[in-house]
């Protein structure tokens, strides 16, 4: 029986190595699996887990498994009841899309540092966006990681990657409509089919999938709130889906007003068919299908280059998660309290409300320094 350098004995399977860590040996039908640890308890642990595999199937032959392999065993057992649906949907889109073609035969334990680095290298030259070639680090990165602690590799490859960044990009500012814009986009927008939607945006700053998958049954007038229970989320080749908010203070109640009702109450027969049925959408298109965030960028494309047409050249671009900024302005400029704004906009952290304060309209900066002026 092996002992450690202290020259206690140690449990059958378990040695001490020269650097003081312990090594785990377990053999199954003639081969032999090793796992290692720090500690000697550790070590008892890593020896149950990896007895446990072997016996009912869970360890996989760590030189013939591929990367393509590893990563459809990584997302059913480890992703699969982790993460939100939306999150599952867009790990395996980007692996289809992207890292599929790179990585999905290559044997894991022959994906180098240098392979990965060249790998992102290759997208940004591709023009691939920084928060794409972020997300494909997480998915690379997590993947490996975990056949790092399952033990299939001996070391994360990703820990060798530095992520190249675009240096021609500069991080987009959030801007929001000053009240004269606000009111002459929704004069040109008075005869859209998604007023209402965009009324509803600037009054509820509610997030663009909310909206789209705002149903009537969320319409609480009895207690006057809307329920915010879901966001309506799109993956190429495969549909709408519905998926629960952006985070667990996204599900929340937004206090229903006089005007909002009566929005919501107009869009209920825009199309000339009544949304009677609680589990229907209220904003949706001319089949009563489910609107996607396209026709709603391309309604809001084609209203700015009416009004640029009308001789207001320098009428700003912007998406339609303008709708939201500029609702959380107003409200500023209304002097609502943060932790009230925080509630309705569903932020996660008060510093993310906070960050909003600090980036009002510079006429409202204006407004407010000579407010004090008189008090020096």
């Amino acid at each position: 029986m092996a002992v450690d350098k202290n020259g206690k004995k140690l449990p059958s399977g378990i040695r001490q190595r020269a650097n003081g860590s312990y090594e785990v040996r377990v053999s199954r039908n003639g081969k032999s699996y090793s796992a290692y640890a720090k500690t000697i308890t550790e070590a008892k642990k890593k020896k149950a887990e990896l007895e446990f595999k072997l016996d009912n199937g869970g360890v996989i032959e760590n030189k013939k498994i591929t990367y393509g392999e590893w990563f459809t065993q990584w997302m059913e057992n480890y992703k699969k009841n982790s993460v939100k649906k939306g999150t599952f949907n867009t790990y395996k889109y980007y692996y289809d899309s992207i890292i599929k073609e790179e990585f999905k035969n290559r044997k894991l334990s022959s994906i180098k540092g240098i392979d990965l680095q060249r790998f992102f290298n290759k997208l940004l030259a591709k023009n691939y966006s920084d928060s794409s070639l972020r997300l494909v680090k997480a998915i690379l990165g997590s993947s490996l990681k975990q056949a790092y602690k399952d033990e299939i590799i001996s070391r994360n490859p990703m820990d060798a990657v530095t992520l190249p960044k675009n240096k021609e990009v500069t991080k987009k500012e959030k801007i929001a409509l000053t009240r004269e814009q606000q009111t002459l986009f929704m004069e040109f927008a008075k005869d859209s089919y998604l007023y209402n939607y965009f009324a509803v945006s600037l009054r509820s700053g509610m997030r663009s999938g909310e909206i789209r998958g705002l149903k009537l049954g969320d319409i609480d007038k009895e207690n006057s709130v809307i329920h915010v229970r879901r966001t309506l989320k799109y993956i190429n080749k495969q549909g709408f889906f519905e998926d629960t908010p952006k985070t667990k203070s996204s599900l929340r109640d937004i206090p229903l007003t006089s005007d909002l009702i009566a929005l919501l109450e107009d869009q209920k027969n825009f199309w000339g068919f009544k949304i009677e049925k609680i589990d229907r959408y209220i904003f949706c298109n001319e089949m009563g299908e489910a609107l996607s965030l396209m026709k709603v960028r391309r309604e809001i494309d084609r209203i700015i280059k009416e009004i640029r047409s009308a001789g207001h050249e320098d009428f700003p671009h912007f998406s339609s998660h303008t709708f939201r900024h500029t609702f959380a302005t107003r409200a500023i400029e209304a002097g609502m309290p943060p932790q009230v704004l925080k509630t309705i906009l569903g932020h996660s952290s008060l510093a993310m409300t906070m960050d909003l304060y600090s980036h009002v309209l510079p006429d409202t900066k204006s407004q407010e320094m000579e407010k004090i002026a008189s008090a020096f």
